[in-house]
């Protein structure tokens, strides 16, 4: 995290042509340095992902026939998804193992043959420390770095460009402690700098005119020899992430919030064991569990009562939206025989069936 940067009265923002397509082995700091000799110490060089992923090889060849090409976009999904934040239809929101929250794990088909996918770069990061260093070292340019990629944003239309990596500039700008211009202390101020630098770039870069380069000139960020942090450090800690579950802990927190179900600390498993407050409907814990379940509950309601058991299965299938949320699995096992039960409910009780809890595939009774 860095000081607050003196704000120029203007700044420029420069495309780079003439780069071509870049292919793996590519090197990248000569393209750049040949395609913008009126590179100067100081600018902000801001680079699209994709690039830097095609120089380091990081491509995913995939047939051109269907199914086998989506088969192997859904491999490659797999591989570079840490979990799954949200889905709708056949988008799907993902966290990768960089950290980033975006749609389908940052993977692109745009600007590169058909018979592959691009990846984003393993260590954007150090992508951007390499880069600059290359820069400084063989072209004598001191430069900052940005490594972007395009994401969408929660509660807003549209797409934008964002810093996954950086290097020689500050990824945030701390205005915490300062006063405004009316003497009020800023308590949560903080500026996404390379975010913004990302997003202006894309101006003149744009995403059909083969400009994966651009220069943002006059922004005072003190480059030399130190890196910096790098975009890393905008990745939002799970600890103070209001949303880092996605749509589930929506529905958990919405249910939860209703008085539907009981306020659990967590239902995540702990030494083998699923904890469970008692539950709003009648239950029994003693059930003999199938295999890989940790923890199984016996749903009954009164004989005769038909709303006790709707009010039941209802509040059932509540608890499995919450349960879900935690990263658990759940199934509700029909009971074929519910004689087997008998000694395990109240008397005038009638078993509803078994909500089996675990991870992966549950088996049946």
């Amino acid at each position: 995290m860095t000081e607050p940067a003196h704000v120029p009265g203007r700044l420029e923002i420069l495309p780079v042509t003439g780069i071509g397509d870049v292919r793996p082995g590519d090197d990248l700091a000569a393209l750049i340095a040949t395609a913008a000799p009126w590179l100067a110490d100081g600018d902000v060089l801001v680079v699209t992902s994709k690039i830097v992923s095609k120089s380091e090889g990081q491509l995913v060849e995939i047939p051109l026939d269907e199914p086998a090409r989506e088969a192997a976009r859904e491999a490659a999904l797999r591989a570079e998804t840490a979990r799954v934040v949200a889905r709708r239809g056949a988008t799907r929101i993902v966290q990768t193992h960089h950290g980033f929250v975006l749609a389908a794990a940052g993977i692109d088909a745009s600007n590169v043959d058909p018979t592959h996918l691009v990846l984003l770069p393993k260590d954007p990061d150090a992508s951007a420390r390499w880069l600059r260093d290359g820069l400084r070292e063989r072209f004598g340019l001191d430069v900052a770095v940005v490594i972007t990629d395009t994401m969408g944003r929660p509660w807003r239309l549209g797409l934008t460009d964002v810093a996954i990596g950086a290097a020689g500039v500050g990824a945030l700008a701390d205005y915490r402690g300062l006063r405004d211009g009316y003497g009020n202390e800023l308590q949560l101020t903080q500026m996404a700098v390379v975010d913004e630098l990302a997003a202006a770039a894309d101006l003149v870069k744009g995403k059909v005119a083969q400009v994966p380069v651009a220069v943002v000139r006059g922004l005072a960020h003190s480059p030399g020899a130190g890196h910096g942090r790098g975009a890393a450090e905008l990745v939002r800690g799970a600890d103070a992430d209001l949303f880092s579950l996605g749509t589930a802990e929506a529905v958990a927190r919405g249910l939860r919030a209703a008085g539907e179900l009981p306020d659990a600390e967590r239902f995540a498993p702990a030494d083998g064991a699923v904890q469970l407050p008692d539950l709003p409907f009648p239950t029994t814990r003693s059930v003999t569990v199938p295999e890989n379940t940790v923890a199984a509950v016996l749903v009954w309601a009164p004989a005769g009562d038909v709303r006790a058991a709707v009010e039941a299965g209802r509040r059932v299938e509540r608890l499995r939206a919450v349960l879900a949320a935690d990263g658990l699995a759940t199934a509700w096992l029909e009971i074929d025989d519910p004689v087997r039960f008998a000694g395990e409910i109240p008397e005038g009780g009638v078993p509803l069936g078994v909500l089996a809890i675990g991870r992966g595939s549950l088996p049946s009774l």
